[in-house]
C-alpha cells in the first residue's frame, strides 16, 4: 500500500493512494492525528490493529502532498558513506572530516541525524541560507520506515521490523559539515530534508534491491542500486538497535550514491532556480525547487 499525507481544502488528511496513482482515499482520523501524517497508522498496525476503512476517493491533482511524516517522532537516523564510490568521492573532496581519522571506506556504519523540523514535502522549496552558507548539496537516498519496534534486533530478523520505504533528499551544507567536524548541524537546516512523495509498504517495494536516481535541472547526477550498499538494511537495523530502542515510524536514511555536487570539479552546488528530482523504483518521485 501507499500512504500519503496531504492538504485538501485547507485541511490535513492522510489516505490510501490508488494503484494507478490518480486518487487518494482518506482515512477517518482526528485532526491531531492527520497532522502526524502516516505515523498513527503505522503505530496502529504495530499494535496489531486493522486500519480504518478509507473513504471516497479524491483525485490526487486536487490535493497538495505534504511529507508522509511531516514531523517525525524524533530525529531521523542517517548513514554516511554507505556506497563505495561515493565514500571515495567524498573522502577526496576535502570536506570529509571522518576521512582524516581513518580510511575512505568505513568499517562500521557512520550514523548521524537530522532534526524533524528539517522535513518538507515534495514540491516544497529547499531554501539556501545564503547569509551563512552557499555550499549546498543534494543527496538522494532510500529511507527505511520502521514498523515493529524493538531493541537488540538481529540482522536475520531485521526485515520483519521494516514497515516500508520513502525517499529522502539529505540536503547538506558542505562548509558547515567540514568546519564543525560533525554532520548534524549542516544537515539539519530548515527545509534540508525533503521527504516523499508517500510511504510504500515493504510488500510493494523491495528496498534491498531497487534503483536510486537523481537529476538536477534534468541532468542525471546519481544512478545506483541499493544492492551496492556497504552496510545493508538488516545490518543498519542491527547496529542502531543494539543500544537504541527503535519505535514504529522511525526513519533510517540509508546513504547516497556517487554523483553529489562536491564530486565535480568545480563542485556543482545547488543554486536558486534549480530543481532536484529523485526517483526510486517502486516508490515514485520526490521533486523540489531551490530558492
Amino acid at each position: 500500500m501507499r500512504i500519503a499525507a496531504y492538504i485538501h481544502q485547507n485541511q490535513p488528511g492522510v489516505g490510501l493512494v490508488s494503484a494507478d496513482l490518480q486518487a487518494v482515499r482518506p482515512f477517518e482520523l482526528q485532526a491531531h492525528q492527520c497532522a502526524q501524517g502516516a505515523l498513527p497508522l503505522i503505530e496502529a498496525l504495530a499494535r496489531g490493529e486493522a486500519l480504518p476503512s478509507p473513504g471516497a476517493a479524491i483525485a490526487l491533482d486536487q490535493v497538495r502532498l505534504t511529507a508522509p511524516l511531516p514531523r517525525p517522532r524524533r530525529n531521523l537516523f542517517c548513514v554516511g558513506k554507505n556506497y563505495r564510490a561515493h565514500a571515495k568521492e567524498f573522502a577526496g573532496s576535502g570536506f570529509d572530516s571522518s576521512a582524516k581519522s581513518g580510511g575512505d571506506i568505513p568499517t562500521v556504519p557512520i550514523v548521524f541525524s537530522k532534526v524533524p523540523e528539517s522535513v518538507i514535502g515534495t514540491g516544497d522549496a529547499i531554501v539556501i541560507p545564503s547569509a551563512i552558507s552557499t555550499a549546498i548539496d543534494y543527496e538522494a537516498e532510500l529511507a527505511v520506515v520502521i514498523g515493529k519496534g524493538g531493541k537488540g534486533i538481529q540482522a536475520a530478523d531485521a526485515m520483519a521490523h521494516v514497515w516500508g520505504y520513502t525517499i529522502v533528499n539529505d540536503v547538506t551544507s558542505r562548509d558547515w559539515q567540514s568546519r564543525h567536524q560533525q554532520w548534524h548541524m549542516g544537515k539539519s537546516f530548515d527545509t534540508f530534508c525533503p521527504m516523499g512523495p508517500w510511504l510504500v509498504s515493504a510488500d510493494e517495494c523491495d528496498g534491498t534491491r531497487t534503483q536510486v536516481k537523481c537529476w538536477v535541472n534534468g541532468e542525471e547526477r546519481q544512478n545506483a542500486s541499493t544492492t551496492d550498499l556497504i552496510f545493508d538494511i538488516p545490518t543498519l537495523i542491527e547496529t542502531l538497535s543494539a543500544g537504541i530502542t527503535l519505535y514504529p515510524g522511525d526513519v533510517i536514511a540509508t546513504g547516497t550514491p556517487v554523483g553529489v555536487g562536491i564530486g565535480f570539479t568545480p563542485p556543482k552546488y545547488l543554486k536558486a532556480g534549480d530543481v532536484v528530482r529523485i526517483e526510486i523504483d517502486g516508490i515514485g518521485v520526490l521533486e523540489n525547487p531551490v530558492t
